[in-house]
């Protein structure tokens, strides 16, 4: 506590950090007081006092009265103020003020800390024999207290290090449990010294059992074993570490870390190759939640196959799909996938008659690194792999040649897959959906297709029906792919003619409904009006409508060429009006008097 009661009291921003070392403080007000026989004081730019002796023991945690005063220039204030050493030998003669604790003599020394002062570190008599000993030797002693200043400021400086320290791995401990990958650090004797809660859960052993491990006894002949030792790391490296039926497929990066130009150890991040497919396909695929419901159709032949599609969706056995070209099948795979309990794992599509022969084996099966000229660095995953715990769908599986079709009937019955160039099979957890347009029977019988094949993929077969034997479905199909092209399209059309509804209805339609959704988006671009008239659809379409079409019995000459009327008429009149005509310049658009124009749109039930 100070001789004199107090002046002010410096402001700071930042807390009082001699507190942060108070133990410390205490123990050193302690070994000096026993040394020197006097009583010690130290407090912090704040006024508190943060250890003491004798008087003051008993008033550590609190303020020293200089802080309850803002009159004056008094010792504790001054040296906070200039960062001076102060000695006082006579408190009456060279302060005024109360002397409250009966002090008689004192030395004040600045606590400093990178240029600022944070506390003082007194030393105080309280009698003729303490006052004598500060006096006589006030020069070294004055010079020790500053050695104890700078001993307090050093260790405020190293509890602040180890804060920042302290803090700073927090957060990188914090980032590492939040990756969504096992991170395993090993020092340069290859020794697990830190592994995250993904690494566990991905590994199966508990992180107190894991540590202190050499990485070979949990993942023998480990590459990253090499990269302690030469300090060249790898990425995104396939690694099957264990054996069977407990093996693991890893995609794993392994980086050095350096000490003075040397490796000192790795960080090893991996994640199960399964994942990192189904967050490649999520990354890539332009997935279509397509479910039974959103199949259009109302027939009783589509009903009774949405409805074995929906039975056969909750399994897992192989689906043969067939039908003409365009009747849906790719849309039916989808929808199995995305009704199946797999809806959450990759779909994977292959087009089995789109990609080269010399390309298909690849494709399917993956590759290693080396398998062919232009093969890829560390191979590649194959569509079996990237669908692992979802669906592929095999698309035109009818084009696929014979030497394949063997691979393929191996990777159904033994669930892996080989890669080529590869001596390993790498198990796969994948429903089948293939489809095709050809009679894989007839072919089975000409030896184009393997009968155990067929067998193998034909567990359920699914036929789509065609559009020319559910023509009630081509209304309902119409009206949906004309909602769909009108907005896309950017266009103000209502519906269709009554002559251009039933040319669609009558079309045989070999190409389905691929054909049918073509020839709407046709006559979307094609009609000028808010009416789809048989001018705007496709030739085929009308022609064969007006060529082979069989009328209603009771119609006649007359009544076709009112509808002909009708249809020119509603299309002409909704052009106009598009343009806000009135019905005035629509009549004398249309060479006819206004009475005529109301008598027609009452006679043909025009909507204006």
């Amino acid at each position: 506590m100070s001789l004199l009661r107090r002046g002010d009291t410096p402001s700071t921003k930042e807390p009082p950090q001699l507190k942060s070392i108070s133990d410390t403080a205490q123990q050193v007000a302690e070994a000096v007081s026993a040394v020197l026989d006097v009583e010690t004081e130290i407090l912090d730019d704040q006024y508190n006092i943060v250890a003491g002796t004798g008087k003051y023991k008993n008033l550590i945690g609190t303020k020293d009265d200089e802080a309850w005063h803002t009159d004056g220039d008094f010792i504790y204030t001054r040296v906070l103020k200039t960062g001076d050493p102060i000695i006082i030998e006579d408190p009456e003669a060279e302060f005024y003020g109360p002397i409250l604790m009966g002090e008689m003599g004192e030395i004040c020394c600045p606590i400093k800390l990178r240029g600022k002062v944070i506390g003082v570190l007194s030393l105080v008599a309280f009698d003729e024999k303490q006052k004598n000993q500060l006096m006589d030797k006030k020069d070294q002693l004055l010079n020790f207290l500053n050695r104890m200043a700078f001993l307090l400021a050093s260790r405020v400086s190293e509890v602040e290090a180890y804060n920042r320290l302290e803090i700073t791995s927090n957060k990188l401990n914090v980032i590492i449990e939040t990756i969504n990958q096992g991170i395993i650090s090993i020092n340069r004797d290859n020794i697990i010294i830190h592994c995250n809660k993904y690494a566990e859960s991905i590994i199966g052993i508990p992180s107190k059992h894991l540590l202190g491990l050499h990485i070979e006894e949990i993942w023998p002949d480990s590459p990253a074993v090499k990269v302690t030792k030469t300090g060249v790391g790898y990425r995104e490296k396939e690694e099957l570490c264990g054996t069977p039926p407990n093996q693991m497929h890893l995609l794993v990066t392994a980086t050095p870390v350096w000490l003075e130009e040397k490796p000192m150890g790795a960080v090893i991040s991996f994640r199960n190759m399964s994942d990192a497919r189904q967050m490649a396909y999520n990354l890539t695929d332009n997935k279509i939640a397509l479910e039974l419901d959103h199949i259009k159709g109302n027939s009783k032949k589509i009903r009774e196959v949405k409805y074995q599609a929906l039975r056969v969706a909750k399994g897992s056995s192989t689906i043969l799909i067939t039908g003409e070209s365009g009747t849906g099948k790719e849309l039916f795979a989808r929808a199995i996938h995305y009704t199946s309990p797999r809806r959450n794992k990759p779909l994977v599509i292959v087009n089995c008659g789109a990609i080269p022969e010399t390309l298909l084996e690849s494709e399917l099966f993956g590759y290693e690194e080396g398998a062919f000229t232009g093969a890829r660095k560390g191979g590649r995953p194959g569509k079996f792999e990237l669908a692992n715990e979802g669906t592929i769908f095999l698309d035109e599986i009818g084009d696929l040649p014979l030497h394949l079709q063997v691979k393929l009937l191996h990777a159904i019955q033994r669930r892996q897959v080989e890669r080529v160039g590869g001596n390993h099979p790498i198990p796969v957890d994948v429903r089948i959906v293939a489809a095709t347009n050809r009679d894989l029977e007839a072919m089975c019988r000409t030896g184009e297709f393997r009968e155990d094949l067929f067998y193998r993929l034909n567990v359920i077969p699914l036929f789509i029906p065609p559009l020319r034997n559910r023509k009630e479905d081509i209304a309902i199909l119409m009206d949906y792919f004309l909602d769909k092209y009108r907005d896309l399209l950017g266009k103000i059309i209502d519906a269709f003619s009554e002559n251009a509804r039933q040319a669609f209805i009558q079309y045989e339609w070999p190409g389905n409904v691929r054909e049918l959704e073509n020839a709407v988006e046709y006559a979307v671009n094609m009609e000028p009006g808010r009416i789809i008239t048989l001018e705007s659809i496709p030739k085929r379409v009308s022609g064969h409508w007006l060529n082979n079409g069989t009328p209603p019995a009771e119609t006649n000459f007359k009544d076709d060429l009112g509808n002909m009327e009708k249809d020119l008429l509603a299309a002409k009149i909704m052009e106009l009006s598009s343009h806000n005509y009135s019905k005035k310049e629509i009549a004398t658009a249309l060479g006819i008097s206004r009475a005529t124009l109301y008598r027609k749109i009452k006679q043909y039930g025009i909507k204006l």
